[in-house]
């Protein structure tokens, strides 16, 4: 989607006679590997948008000066001088790393980077692109998870992404419609991890409920109104690179092992209407003596 925004808006501006599509982030750039995104009809654009993953591929390398002398000598030969960067805080790095060699260098490129994680984490933003589908698909993945922790009982883990931020692992609470419904206990990398205190927790959910649900955030460490108004701007890169935001702590319990009413309050807009959950009602039959 961001991808595609940026190529259709680019589309209108006449200055800007050529876009390219570079395969793999910066590497692509570096050797020199690039597509011609103005050859792409607006009809397999919008079939792109609404493609999972990332259509251009992506990479993990953070450019040296050296790299940067080199990106510049390719994009001299194209004559590119807007150069924009999708993807999280280690993108955003990627393109301040960019802007600032270029400054040195007077090589006249305006770098923008353009925010989508699914992580959330990204500072400056409320909530970043790629978040309300993750999480959708977080709260609907744990749905499924409890309702089968449910017919077959016992302590059921599920693990979700997030090294630095509970963001994601947050958005499983919106799993719950019924007062005994999963996750029973969340716990978030923004807070210390006691494994006595999480044998504890899981303990006291199994002696009320004959089952525990837990999901935790793969970031945690052991203990050393619901309408939307989008605002965007600018802001400089350095306030984006590398740093990552964490959950509020208004949006996590006393204990650590739970979200608060506040995250849901923000999440659910944000994610969107999940599917319903019907249950059997216990209407047993009475057994003849």
């Amino acid at each position: 989607q961001s991808l595609v925004g940026a190529v259709l808006e680019a589309r209108k501006h006449g200055a800007i006679r050529k876009i390219y599509g570079s395969l793999h982030g910066i590497r692509g750039v570096l050797e020199e590997n690039l597509i011609d995104l103005r050859r792409e009809t607006p009809a397999n654009l919008e079939l792109v948008a609404a493609t999972p993953s990332s259509a251009l591929g992506t990479v993990r390398h953070k450019p040296t000066p050296e790299d940067c002398k080199m990106i510049f000598n390719v994009l001299r030969r194209y004559d590119v001088r807007y150069f924009f960067y999708i993807g999280g805080n280690d993108s955003a790095e990627t393109a301040h790393i960019v802007n600032e060699q270029s400054l040195k260098v007077g090589y006249q490129l305006n770098c923008l980077h353009i925010p989508k994680t699914i992580d959330n984490d990204l500072r400056e933003n409320d909530h970043t692109p790629g978040f309300g589908s993750a999480a959708r698909f977080v709260a609907c993945a744990v749905m499924g998870d409890d309702l089968d922790n449910r017919a077959l009982p016992g302590v059921k883990i599920d693990v979700v992404m997030g090294r630095h931020a509970g963001f994601l692992t947050a958005a499983s609470a919106l799993a719950r419609s019924h007062p005994d419904d999963g996750p029973h206990l969340i716990y978030l990398p923004e807070k210390p991890f006691s494994m006595s205190g999480f044998i504890r927790d899981v303990k006291a959910v199994y002696a009320r409920l004959g089952r525990c649900m837990v999901v935790v955030s793969e970031g945690i460490a052991d203990e050393k109104g619901e309408t939307i108004a989008a605002n965007y701007e600018r802001v400089p890169l350095s306030r984006v690179a590398r740093e990552t935001r964490s959950m509020p702590a208004s949006f996590i319990n006393r204990s650590g092992n739970n979200v608060t009413e506040a995250f849901l309050r923000y999440a659910r807009p944000i994610v969107g209407e999940l599917p319903r959950v019907g249950y059997l009602k216990d209407a047993r039959v009475a057994r003849k003596k």
